[in-house]
């Protein structure tokens, strides 16, 4: 999966996946909901894709940060909190579009997305490049970081989106979007977050309509973008509703994880 990543797909059969297009929601349930799903993926065959947004600013730590290097950023001391399972700086969420896949195993042993399971980089490329192709068609210039631009070393910004990573998405020289994995069981989550336009919380980093004057709601750039993520992953993506047996998981998952204030100040 290179520029072109599986684009059209070479011919194959598309993929079944579900799509999961949530509305805001609080930080401990979105990171409860990424869960649930990365632990069903462990024993299920269908492939979830989710959108989802933010129901008020919210910085989330990423697994590895301490909560003292919270006061690093004073801009976002009125934020929600939460700490994602996931590693990588601070995220301020707010005028974003936050997405998540959810993948089986079993799709690790054949089919389009086999190698990229396999290969961290190339499923971080593939949904990159379909986002950099849907933004130049409405006027943004976005590339992918290079491994040359990557950040080196042990001490790194406080937050994200001041950090370069191979693969990361970049418009006028800013981070505009970048992703982040776990896995569990074979099974494989990875979310993401496209910046926008600015927050108040986090006014130093600039999205997608500071830089280029083009304006995107996260409801707008979901629609623009879902079709051609599907061709690009080789999916064929059936809207449904969170099953109600995940709502439930994710609900003990946001009482007893996302939500506790242990597991906030873990570290």
């Amino acid at each position: 999966m290179g520029e072109n990543a599986t684009h059209s797909s070479s011919g194959a059969h598309p993929v079944a996946a579900q799509l999961l297009v949530d509305p805001p929601q609080s930080g401990p349930w979105n990171m409860a909901v990424d869960q649930a799903l990365l632990e069903a993926a462990a024993s299920a065959e269908s492939i979830v894709v989710r959108c989802y947004q933010w129901s008020r600013p919210t910085l989330s730590l990423g697994y590895f940060q301490k909560l003292a290097d919270r006061s690093q950023h004073r801009a976002s001391a009125s934020a929600a909190l939460v700490r994602r399972a996931s590693g990588g700086g601070a995220i301020l969420h707010d005028h974003e579009l936050t997405y998540s896949l959810a993948i089986p195993a079993s799709h690790a042993r054949g089919g389009p997305l086999a190698a990229a399971i396999r290969d961290t980089g190339l499923l971080y490329r593939a949904v990159h490049t379909s986002l950099i192709r849907v933004l130049g068609g409405l006027g943004v210039s976005a590339r992918l970081c290079e491994a040359a631009e990557a950040d080196a070393g042990r001490d790194q910004p406080f937050l994200c989106f001041e950090r370069r990573s191979a693969g990361d998405v970049l418009c006028a020289g800013f981070k505009i979007a970048g992703s982040a994995q776990r896995r569990y069981r074979g099974a494989i989550l990875q979310h993401g977050s496209i910046l926008l336009q600015r927050s108040e919380a986090a006014p130093e980093l600039p999205g997608i309509a500071d830089l280029t004057g083009v304006e995107l709601s996260a409801a707008g750039l979901a629609h623009l973008w879902l079709p051609d993520l599907s061709e690009a992953l080789g999916l064929e993506c059936r809207p449904v509703e969170l099953d109600p047996a995940l709502r439930l998981r994710a609900a003990e998952w946001e009482a007893g994880r996302f939500g506790a204030t242990e597991w906030t100040a873990l570290k």
